[in-house]
């Protein structure tokens, strides 16, 4: 198993010029613009993920999610941008299967949400339905007597 990962890690670097040398014979300069615009995207997502990981934190921390899930999505999307840094398109199609991987949101607010929602349109569901305090009408009275008048 160890000699199988050890040849897929040789091999990568190997797979990665070949396919630049086979593209760059077939699309010249094109390429090289490629490679310096995804090497900026990738800059340029680390750079916004930098920015944004403690303000995440704090959002997951104060809604009372778990922050790990936020620390594995900031961890993700630097691991992508890194990958977008390094010329190669194989790096690239990895990257952008990275990014496209969904993560799950809190489970504590949108649970929150859908069981309020669900609630709301249950009793709407049920028109003939009555409260058992329907009949009493609250307020203050005042009893004037005609015969003091």
């Amino acid at each position: 198993m160890r000699f199988l990962i050890g040849l897929i890690l040789l091999a990568f670097p190997f797979a990665e010029i070949f396919l630049l040398v086979d593209l760059a014979h077939k699309y010249g300069w094109w390429l090289l613009l490629y490679l310096v615009a995804i090497g900026y995207l990738g800059l340029q997502l680390i750079r916004g993920e930098k920015l944004l990981m403690s303000v995440k934190m704090m959002q997951s921390l104060s809604a009372g999610g778990n922050p790990i899930k936020t620390m594995l999505g900031s961890a993700r999307n630097m691991v992508a941008g890194v990958l977008l840094i390094i010329p190669g398109v194989i790096s690239d199609i990895i990257a952008v299967i990275l990014l496209l991987i969904p993560i799950s949101k809190p489970s504590l607010g949108s649970n929150f949400q859908n069981h309020a929602t669900n609630n709301q349109y249950q009793d709407s569901y049920k028109p003939n339905t009555k409260a058992a305090n329907d009949d009493v009408i609250e307020g203050e009275f005042t009893k004037i007597d005609e015969d003091k008048k």
